[in-house]
């Protein structure tokens, strides 16, 4: 038996689910359940975890997954009022197509900034970003911010997100992140001729940097890019 306030947060979870693929926030929830605070709310999702109706998701954005029904289909609770959601809770339902639309959004790492252009210090950060994860594939990546104009002609530009796959290979011609004499970090083509390392920038203002094999490491390759509008 579920108590009423666990109900109605169930369904309204399931209903946010199936319209946006993306579980309400716990600010949205307390909103909709007309609670004092939020950790009411934390309280009624580890209520409704302990008895296997829902399960959080690791390192996704504000996912949560409606795991079953309640037996208890007799009683109905009362939908959150229109004063507090502009959303509608209809009978809960199997959520199969708002789980899998939710699980399209993951979090990784943001870890700073790195040139396209002069090499700058790629900064360490504790900072997250979501992230679909149609654009990733599989491996462990992390996000990088971009700075810097070298690579406009590759369709990155100053301020994007470069969203990079961790590996310590890559194959000529792909775009990497190199860290330059363990120091600094760019964003570049890479090239191998000669017996050396050759970052080809993707703009003919800019020449090509090139260094002994010894000096650069190769921390991981472009998986993808997302760009913010304002």
């Amino acid at each position: 038996m579920l108590t009423r306030k666990q109900h109605e947060l169930l369904r309204f979870i399931q209903a946010r689910l199936e319209e946006s693929g993306i579980s309400p926030s716990f600010e949205e929830m307390k909103e909709a359940l007309d609670l004092k605070s939020k950790s009411g709310v934390h309280r009624l999702i580890s209520a409704l975890e302990e008895r296997g109706f829902i399960r959080r998701l690791p390192n996704r954005a504000r996912a949560l997954e409606v795991l079953r029904q309640p037996d208890d289909t007799g009683s109905k609770a009362p939908r959150p009022s229109a004063a507090n959601s502009n959303h509608g809770v209809p009978p809960l339902q199997a959520p199969r197509r708002a789980v899998e639309a939710a699980n399209d959004v993951i979090e990784i790492p943001l870890h700073g900034r790195i040139a396209a252009g002069v090499p700058i210090e790629a900064l360490e950060g504790q900072s997250t970003l979501p992230v679909p994860a149609a654009l990733l594939g599989s491996g462990e990546h992390y996000a990088l911010e971009v700075s810097g104009d070298s690579m406009i002609e590759a369709g990155i530009l100053d301020g994007d997100f470069a969203l990079v796959k961790r590996t310590n290979a890559a194959r000529d011609g792909e775009i990497v992140v190199a860290l330059i004499r363990g120091e600094e970090a760019t964003l570049k083509y890479l090239r191998r001729e000669a017996g050396m390392v050759r970052l080809d920038p993707a703009n003919a203002a800019y020449e090509p940097q090139i260094y002994g094999p010894d000096e650069v490491e190769v921390q991981g390759k472009l998986a993808g890019l997302l760009r913010r509008y304002n």
